[in-house]
């Protein structure tokens, strides 16, 4: 740990790609959903990518001051392949964090995807080369490089909890973190999830969908 006016910078976390690959492809929503109360998410916090996009991978996480990006550019020298750059900006939106510039470094050391409390410009480079990014707005203004800041340590972005080394899911609904200690039972959860929606949805296609239960639960609430 290196700890010098306001810049801490510990050890990286993390990056089990067996972890990675059994919560690839399966949906935020109903990822959210299994992890229980539906608390589970980002909010606020949008797809800079039109075309659609899903990634999945390692959290690597920074935290700074609204405005200000020095971590962030130390943090693109510590990436590594598989890597999604999880950046708390304070949820500010008056000047971009990053841009083509840092997206191309991050695309070189294989990172897979930015999350950003905060804004980004060159939006359009995001899309021509289909980075998969979440940010909070797009700003054309440049940020500062005072610092201070954090690397790996836990942050939030849009009202989620991220900890280095959780498994980072985003798809065009948002994006989950999925602490490595349950992502093999969160996954076997939500593959059941998909496959029970999966069964309702051919259900109401085919005629034989009940909705009982929407009375049963009005009647428990003295309906």
């Amino acid at each position: 740990m290196s700890i010098f006016n306001g810049i801490e910078i510990l050890a990286r976390v993390g990056g089990d790609k067996a972890l990675i690959e059994a919560l690839r492809g399966l949906p935020t929503s109903v990822i959210g959903d299994v992890m229980g109360g539906r608390l589970v998410g980002t909010t606020a916090l949008r797809p800079v990518n039109r075309s659609a996009v899903s990634v999945c991978g390692n959290a690597f996480t920074v935290r700074v001051r609204a405005g200000d990006n020095l971590l962030i550019h130390k943090a693109l020298d510590l990436l590594q392949p598989g890597d999604v750059l999880v950046m708390d900006g304070e949820g500010d939106t008056s000047r971009a964090l990053v841009g083509e510039i840092m997206m191309t470094s991050a695309r070189v050391r294989g990172a897979v995807a930015f999350v950003v409390d905060g804004a980004i410009r060159d939006a359009e480079a995001f899309e021509e080369h289909r980075f998969p990014c979440w940010s909070r707005g797009v700003s054309l203004r440049g940020p500062y490089k005072e610092g201070p800041g954090s690397i790996n340590v836990p942050v939030t972005v849009g009202g989620l909890l991220v900890r280095p080394g959780d498994v980072i899911v985003g798809d065009s609904d948002g994006v989950v973190a999925v602490p490595a200690a349950l992502a093999a039972e969160v996954a076997s959860k939500a593959r059941e999830k998909v496959s029970q929606e999966q069964a309702t949805i051919a259900a109401i296609k085919d005629g034989t969908y009940s909705s009982a239960w929407v009375d049963a639960a009005l009647k428990s609430k003295g309906q």
